[in-house]
C-alpha cells in the first residue's frame, strides 16, 4: 500500500537530537515529516500482523513498519503479510522496496529490529538489512523483550551511523498491551533450561564479560536464594540447571576450561563484595543532619539488597516531616518511600557503569532526598524527556532491569517515571525534578511543598516570601503551569487578591505569564540549583 501524508497535518514532531554518529552520513531532509502521525500509522499496521501456525504454542509478535520518503510517499508492511513468519522489515525492504534508493527515507517500526546473530545463518538480521539499505533514521516502538538481546539491534544501528529515536510513551504502552502474550513468553524464554550457548549479539557493556579474578565462591548464596524464591525458580542455586539460567542471562560465562565465571553484571547483582573488582559498584548514602553533621553509610554488597537496605536506613534515621492527620500522614509517607525506592532502583539499573570513578549516591536532607546516577540518559532519550517525566521506555542495562523486575524490585519495563509522577501527585507533593550535574543525572524528591518553593525562589527571594505570597508561591511552584482559577480553588483567596500576588511574583522574576484570556497560564521561571556529589 502506497499513500501520501495529508499536507494539512504535516509538521515536525521530533525533539530528540541525533545519536552519536560513527562516520559522516547524509542528513535526511525531514521538514515535511510528521513523526507522531507515522508512529500512529505503524501501530495501526501492526494490528494486521498474521500469526503463523505453530505446534509449540509460542506467540508471535505483532509488528508494523512504515517507510517515509522525502517526496511524501509512505509504504507499510506487517509481520506475515506475504509469508508466515516474515519480519515486517524484510517484507518492506526486500519485497516492496528492493530496488528503491532509500538514502533519504525514515523507517518507523513498532518492535526493535533484530540484531546480528539473532537469526540463523545465512539469514540477515533486520538491523543489518536497514544499514545495507542506507536508511539513516529509524524510530523504534519498544525494545526487544528478551533481556539477553534487548537494545542490541538499536546499538548496531547507532554504531553504523543511524539516528535512532523511540516512539512516544503512550504508543509504547499500546504496543505492549497488544503484544502481552508474546512479551510474557519472551521473558520466560530468557532463562532456558536446555543446553546451548547464548546467541552472539552486539555487546552493550564491558560488564557482560567474565572477570578473571573472581569465581562462583564470590557470589552471595543468600542473594542467589532470594532471587530464586522471588522469581519462582525451582532449581536450587548450586544446581547445573540454575547455573545454566545464569549463563543464558549473561551473569556467568563459561571459561576455556569449562568453569562458570561471574561476569561484571553477575558480580554486581549477586557478589558478596563487588567493589574490589568493580570500584564503581555500590550506593553511597548520606544524611545531612540539622545540626550540620553528616551520617554516612555505604551499601556495597549484592546490589539486589541495596534498595531495601537503603530504605530501611532512611526510615530509621529520618524524622517524619509531614504535619497532617495520622491517616493522611501514613499515606503520604508510603508514597514518599515508594518514590525514593523507585529512584534508587532506577539509579542502580540505568547508570553508566563505564564511568569508573563515580558511584550512585543517595543524599537526604530535612526537605529533600536526592539520588544521583552516573551518566547521561541512554541514547536516544533526552534530558528534556527525563525532566518532563515522560521519557520513552528504554533500559541501558537490560539484564540488570530483568533481574530487578523478576525480584519485584523494579517496574516490568521502562524507567519508573510514571510511578514518580503519579506518586507525587497522589501524595500532594511536588513533582520530582531531574537535572544534569556532570557526570551525574540527579533526581530530587521533595518531602514537602515548601522545599521546592524555597529551592526555586532562591535564598534571597525566599526570605521575602511570607504570609499569603508564600502560600500562593508554594502552590504555584509545584505545578508545571497553573491558572488563576486553580489558585483560587487551592488557596481560598478571591480573584483580586490572587491577581495582586501574581503581579508581585512576576515582578520578582519568580513567575511568568503565558497565553491570553482564558488560555492564560502562569509558569515558574526556573533556575538550576546544583546538588554536590559526595567524594569517596
Amino acid at each position: 500500500m502506497t499513500n501520501r501524508q495529508n499536507p494539512d497535518t504535516i509538521g515536525s514532531a521530533r525533539d530528540s537530537p541525533p545519536v552519536r554518529i560513527v562516520e559522516a552520513v547524509a542528513v535526511v531532509d525531514t521538514a515535511n515529516l510528521n513523526a507522531r502521525e507515522l508512529m500512529e500509522q505503524a501501530v495501526q499496521v501492526m494490528r494486521r500482523s498474521v500469526a503463523e501456525p505453530r505446534a509449540d504454542g509460542k506467540s508471535n509478535p505483532l509488528v508494523g513498519a512504515v517507510l517515509w520518503e522525502s517526496d511524501g510517499d509512505v509504504e507499510t508492511a506487517y509481520r506475515g503479510e506475504f509469508r508466515d513468519g516474515d519480519h515486517a522489515e524484510y517484507t518492506l525492504l526486500e519485497r516492496k522496496k528492493q530496488t528503491a534508493k532509500l538514502d533519504n527515507a525514515v523507517l518507523f517500526v513498532t518492535l526493535e529490529p533484530c540484531a546480528p546473530g539473532a537469526r540463523q545463518y545465512p539469514k540477515l538480521s533486520c538491523a543489518e538489512r536497514i544499514v545495507l539499505a542506507r536508511i539513516k533514521e529509524v524510530w523504534v516502538g519498544i525494545e526487544d523483550p528478551d533481556p539477553t538481546v534487548d537494545r542490541r539491534g538499536i546499538r548496531y544501528l547507532q554504531e553504523n551511523g543511524v539516528a535512532v529515536h523511540m516512539f512516544d510513551l503512550d504508543l509504547q504502552r499500546e504496543i505492549r498491551e497488544a503484544n502481552k502474550p508474546f512479551l510474557a513468553q519472551a521473558l520466560a524464554r530468557a532463562e532456558p533450561e536446555e543446553e546451548g550457548a547464548p546467541a552472539e549479539t552486539p555487546s552493550l557493556s564491558n560488564l557482560e564479560r567474565a572477570i578473571a579474578s573472581v569465581d562462583l565462591r564470590d557470589f552471595s548464596s543468600e542473594a542467589l536464594d532470594q532471587y530464586r524464591k522471588a522469581a519462582n525458580i525451582d532449581d536450587p542455586p548450586g544446581s547445573a540447571a540454575f547455573r545454566r539460567r545464569l549463563l543464558h542471562l549473561g551473569l556467568l560465562e563459561e571459561s576455556a576450561d569449562g568453569r562458570a565465571v561471574p561476569t561484571g553484571f553477575g558480580l554486581l547483582l549477586f557478589g558478596r563484595e563487588p567493589r574490589p573488582a568493580l570500584p564503581q559498584a555500590g550506593l553511597l548514602g548520606t544524611i545531612q543532619l540539622e545540626d550540620g553533621r553528616e551520617e554516612v553509610r555505604d551499601f556495597d554488597g549484592p546490589q539486589v539488597f541495596a534498595p531495601e537496605q537503603a530504605m530501611q536506613w532512611l526510615r530509621d534515621r529520618l524524622p517524619n516531616p509531614i504535619d497532617r492527620s495520622d491517616a493522611r500522614r501514613l499515606e503520604v509517607n508510603k508514597k514518599l518511600w515508594e518514590m525514593v525506592r523507585e529512584a534508587v532502583v532506577n539509579a542502580l539499573i540505568h547508570r553508566d557503569y563505564s564511568i569508573k570513578g563515580a558511584k550512585c549516591q543517595l543524599t537526604a536532607t530535612k526537605h529533600t532526598i536526592n539520588v544521583m546516577s552516573p551518566g547521561e540518559p541512554v541514547e536516544p532519550i533526552t534530558l528534556e524527556q527525563m525532566r518532563a517525566l515522560n521519557a520513552p521506555m528504554l533500559s541501558r542495562n537490560p539484564v540488570l532491569h530483568y533481574v530487578f523486575s523478576r525480584m519485584e524490585l523494579a517496574e516490568e519495563r521502562g524507567l519508573g517515571l510514571k510511578s514518580l509522577r503519579d506518586g507525587a501527585e497522589s501524595a500532594g507533593l511536588p513533582r520530582p525534578r531531574y537535572k544534569w550535574v556532570p557526570p551525574y543525572l540527579s533526581l530530587t524528591i521533595y518531602r514537602n511543598a515548601a522545599a521546592l518553593a524555597s529551592e526555586l525562589a532562591g535564598s534571597t527571594a525566599s526570605e521575602r516570601l511570607t504570609g499569603d505570597r508564600k502560600t500562593v508561591w508554594e502552590v504555584a511552584s509545584t505545578r508545571d503551569e497553573i491558572t488563576t482559577r486553580e489558585l483560587i480553588e487551592r488557596t481560598g483567596y478571591d480573584e483580586r487578591k490572587i491577581q495582586r500576588i501574581l503581579a508581585g511574583l512576576r515582578d520578582d522574576g519568580l513567575l511568568q505569564r503565558t497565553g491570553n484570556g482564558r488560555a492564560t497560564r502562569y509558569e515558574v521561571c526556573q533556575t538550576e540549583s546544583r546538588s554536590r556529589p559526595r567524594s569517596d
